[in-house]
């Protein structure tokens, strides 16, 4: 079992930049995929970014070029570094992670560990 802690989010104008940390505790030898989404009020759930254990990174076309997820092995913690944040962006971002490897696009099904979240407002 896997215990993820995130923190990092607040609020920030259009245009500013913040970073979100995911801390992962207990057992985490056996995570293949780990990444981030995010849900808005009245919106579905959306995946932002995934990395696999191969270090394979896979982004949301809505975040490509502006959003740059890490992993610190080291350290099992997972980081996404958001800049140029626009308005829809703002949401709580969750941290996942599985024991299957995954995309950006099956991060939702495939993690079957996820964190409270954090919140992102931006405005």
């Amino acid at each position: 079992h896997v215990q993820l802690v995130e923190s990092g989010g607040g609020s920030v104008q259009p245009g500013g930049s913040l970073r979100l940390s995911c801390a992962a505790s207990g057992y985490t030898y056996d995570i293949y995929c780990m990444g981030w989404f995010r849900q808005a009020p009245g919106k579905e759930r959306e995946g932002v970014a995934a990395i696999d254990s191969y270090g394979t990174i896979t982004y949301a076309d809505s975040v490509k070029g502006r959003f740059t997820i890490s992993k610190d092995a080291a350290k099992n913690t997972l980081d996404l570094q958001m800049n140029s944040l626009e308005p829809e962006d703002a949401a709580m971002y969750i941290c996942a992670a599985g024991s299957t490897y995954c995309s950006v696009d099956t991060l939702l099904r495939r993690t079957s560990q996820w964190g409270g979240g954090t919140q992102v407002t931006v405005s």
